[in-house]
């Protein structure tokens, strides 16, 4: 039984190695898709409990084995408002730097980017949205204001050469405002797609928000529609374990739930 299993298991992840292959007729779907992991900031930062540094720092080293091309691995936020976070630059100091893989950092405002660089960072993230209430209850200034925070990062980063990325919350709706105007958002294309190993996270000061997808669920789907995402799903799953087992809690991505049955 058990040889069955881990043969059944094998054709299952196996599709993540398959060649990309065009099944959309009408060539709508990207060749590629960038997956960019947030689990150890987003997925872990509501975690009530403080996750020991070496367990985040192993759990970083396991995604990048899998082969992410970009890691979200921690958030240079005041330990007062997130302190999951606080031992960011212990982190960011801790993890091996894969070839190939960036591994940004979420930097709220001014202050944290400093701090970023000072630590090692070379490469930051900065966020915005679209709602007025989500933006005061998430980092305590009004749009305008986060906008102005942005451009200062924007500038010290461009001239200290530091890539920076940006994304937008609540293009689709906000938990306190409700449906947002399309009129708001620039429609695209999409081929980078932000997701969390095992589903983990949520913003802390969203209301009712359940979490992320999960980066498994991703790329299976991504493999089986022929796009490539060169990730390795066997060694992802088992960084969803590790980190599942180290939360004691059970996984929200229904490819490790199948896989775990076979």
């Amino acid at each position: 039984m058990a040889t069955v299993r881990k043969a059944l298991l094998r054709r299952l992840v196996g599709l993540a190695s398959l060649p990309a292959v065009s099944i959309s007729s009408g060539g709508t779907f990207p060749k590629r898709v960038k997956i960019v992991e947030v689990c150890p900031r987003d997925g872990l930062q509501n975690e009530k409990n403080i996750i020991p540094t070496p367990t985040k720092i192993k759990l970083i080293d396991m995604l990048s084995e899998a082969g992410l091309p970009v890691i979200e691995a921690t958030s240079f936020v005041s330990p007062k408002w997130v302190p999951q976070m606080a031992d960011h630059a212990e982190v960011l100091k801790g993890i091996r730097k894969f070839p190939g893989t960036n591994y940004p950092v979420l930097t709220p405002n001014f202050k944290g980017y400093q701090a970023a660089v000072a630590a090692g960072a070379k490469e930051v993230a900065i966020f915005g949205a679209v709602s007025e209430l989500f933006t005061r209850k998430n980092i305590n200034c009004s749009i305008d204001e986060s906008l102005q925070q942005s451009y200062e990062i924007l500038k010290a980063a461009q001239a200290a050469s530091i890539p920076v990325r940006g994304y937008i919350s609540c293009v689709l709706g906000c938990p306190y405002e409700g449906k947002i105007s399309p009129a708001k958002v620039a429609e695209m294309g999409v081929s980078v797609v932000d997701s969390s190993v095992a589903g983990l996270g949520g913003c802390p000061y969203a209301q009712g928000a359940s979490g992320n997808l999960a980066t498994e669920d991703l790329v299976y789907m991504l493999t089986g529609l022929g796009i490539h995402t060169g990730v390795n799903l066997q060694k992802l799953l088992e960084a969803g374990a590790f980190i599942c087992q180290a939360l004691n809690r059970k996984t929200s991505s229904k490819v490790a739930q199948a896989t775990s049955k076979l």
